[in-house]
Parts: structure tokens; C-alpha cells; sequence
């Protein structure tokens, strides 16, 4: 889990990922995104979920819309190296995310990944 250090979701724990650059694989940018946040090596197995936020002005006058998709992934390799958008890092066992500020939906993305990886 990583801690984000800026907005959206300033100092809430999530899941380390970005935005997809234009040409690029959904698997391609997960990697990247991993890297370029934590310098962490990994392989992502399959699609865990997906949650979308929807940011809008104080006159309710939509923003921004992101669909944040979520993948399970294993880790191959590195040690978290965090990057400006965040300020900590941890390795948390699934139920250890009740006791931490998270994004929405994240301990259910987690138990998905979790599922996934076991059966794959």
C-alpha cells in the first residue's frame, strides 16, 4: 500500500497506479505506473476491479471523472523508493487495511487480488 501525498486522495493508503498514456497497454501502464511510484518490479496476473470517482466544483459542475481500474499483481523484485505523489509505504496482509485511512473500496479490490492470485 502506498500513502498518496497530494490530491486526489491526499494522505489516504491505496493502491500505487496512474494514468495510461496514450498507445499503452492497460498490463504496460500498471508496470510503469509501479515503477515510476515505488520502483517496484512486478507482473500483474489479472484484473481485480474497478472503482470510479467523480470530482466536481462547489456548484456541482463535474471536474474531473477517473475510472480507476485495479489489477492483482505479483512482486518480482525492488524495495518500495517512493515518489513525490507519495509519502509512505507499507506491505499489509489483507485485514490489516482496517486500521488505516484508505481509498473507497479499496479492502474489497485487495480481497479480489488476493482471490486471484491464489487461483492463478
Amino acid at each position: 500500500m502506498v500513502r498518496r501525498a497530494r490530491n486526489p486522495a491526499l494522505n489516504l493508503y491505496t493502491l500505487p497506479g496512474g494514468v495510461v498514456e496514450a498507445g499503452e497497454s492497460l498490463v504496460d501502464a500498471v508496470i510503469r505506473e509501479v515503477r515510476e511510484e515505488t520502483s517496484l518490479l512486478i507482473e500483474p496476473i489479472g484484473l481485480a476491479g474497478h472503482r470510479e470517482v467523480i470530482a466536481r466544483d462547489s456548484q456541482g459542475k463535474v471536474e474531473r471523472h477517473f475510472v480507476i481500474l485495479c489489477f492483482a499483481a505479483r512482486w518480482l523484485g525492488g524495495e518500495p523508493v517512493l515518489s513525490e505523489e507519495l509519502n509512505d509505504s507499507r506491505w499489509l496482509d489483507p485485514p490489516e487495511l482496517a486500521n488505516h485511512r484508505t481509498t473507497d473500496g479499496l479492502a474489497e479490490i485487495v480481497s479480489a487480488a488476493a482471490t486471484l492470485l491464489t487461483t492463478r
